[in-house]
């Protein structure tokens, strides 16, 4: 499975584009490419590259998703081309445009529900077990929608071409489009005794469980794809898919800048002046973070490799500690004595009168 192109240079638009600019751009090269109308080889090809741009870029969550983190993961395949391009085609001519005579069987609905991760499910990945109530295949008829022992006969609407046509005239001549019958559905097939358990539709209400496998890396916002997980299609045509749209609450102490992390960790003064070793908390569980001598405040430390693993690909980010020094408000008259001992030991103003000081530029 070949990656693809940049989605927005495949569209021929800039990274900036509007809505109504995608959706023109994708009119305009799915009528030019389609390849029921082009003679290029590579027609179906480009199609796919074309619909997936378009299903990725028209979609403000997958927009974001793909601009975050890039195309890592996203192919021509990843999408089913001809429905939705055989949608455009119907809004230009009137109907759309079909392989070998009959309708493209229409597949089952998609399914779309939310999923809520804890923080450290999302960093590095879970298995969930997903209780869904879906269409699915009717075991009376098997998923026919006939009855026992009966059998379907051809559309007698539309003599089993699962379409219809209409001939009218215009300035331009004689036009004809054609529409998916509404007798049969595009099956070209019609049903004299339907099933009585599904009553003809081959698909019965049922609630089953789904194992998703949630990467590590998914954010807040992120939706998910399981192909085949949605309702069943009518008399035996392919269920769609089921789409889960990630929630993320935040956490306590980390907070997520891309694949970074970052907290903040009070430093006491003496700590900062000296420097010296504490162990920290992090994802990753307990961790040694050393404090440089001199420390000042709003000092970040890296911790590399600590951070959120890259959503599709190898590598994580890391973790930035900013390093708060905790200056004590009130101080012992001792504490205030040794205080005063080192500010003349480092000829430094004690705090005692009034003493000349430079500013600088920030």
């Amino acid at each position: 499975m070949s990656q693809t192109r940049d989605l927005y240079e495949v569209l021929e638009v800039p990274r900036d584009a509007s809505q109504e600019e995608i959706r023109k751009a994708y009119r305009r090269l799915a009528r030019e490419h389609h390849p029921d109308v082009s003679a290029d080889p590579e027609a179906e090809h480009r199609i796919k590259e074309i619909n997936l741009a378009y299903q990725t870029l028209s979609d403000p969550a997958r927009r974001r998703q793909y601009d975050t983190y890039g195309g890592e993961g996203f192919t021509p395949d990843m999408f089913d081309v001809m429905g939705d391009v055989s949608d455009i085609f119907e809004m230009f001519f009137g109907s759309p445009f079909r392989r070998g005579g009959r309708s493209r069987p229409a597949r089952g609905e998609d399914l779309r529900l939310s999923l809520t991760l804890a923080f450290e499910e999302a960093v590095f990945g879970v298995e969930k077990e997903i209780e869904v109530e879906t269409l699915a295949s009717c075991d009376g008829c098997e998923g026919t929608g006939r009855a026992p022992g009966t059998e379907a006969v051809r559309c007698s609407r539309c003599d089993g071409n699962g379409e219809v046509s209409d001939v009218r005239r215009s300035v331009f001549g004689t036009v004809m489009t054609s529409r998916v019958c509404s007798a049969c559905g595009g099956s070209g097939q019609q049903i004299p005794s339907p099933c009585p358990t599904c009553r003809g539709e081959g698909r019965v209400p049922r609630g089953r469980t789904i194992k998703v496998e949630v990467p590590a890396g998914v954010d807040d916002g992120v939706e998910l794809r399981i192909e085949g997980s949605g309702h069943q299609g009518r008399r035996g045509t392919p269920p769609g898919n089921l789409y889960l749209g990630i929630g993320v609450p935040p956490h306590p102490v980390f907070e997520r800048r891309g694949q970074d992390l970052a907290a903040v960790l009070e430093v006491q003064l003496t700590q900062a002046i000296l420097g010296g070793e504490v162990e920290i908390e992090t994802l990753d569980g307990p961790e040694t973070l050393k404090i440089p001598a001199g420390t000042k405040p709003g000092t970040v430390v890296r911790m590399g490799g600590r951070g959120v693993p890259n959503l599709g690909r190898r590598g994580r980010g890391d973790l930035y500690v900013e390093l708060d020094v905790v200056v004590p408000e009130r101080l012992s008259r001792k504490e205030r004595a040794l205080v005063e001992e080192l500010a003349e030991l480092r000829d430094e103003p004690t705090g005692k009168g009034v003493v000349p000081a430079r500013l600088r530029r920030p």
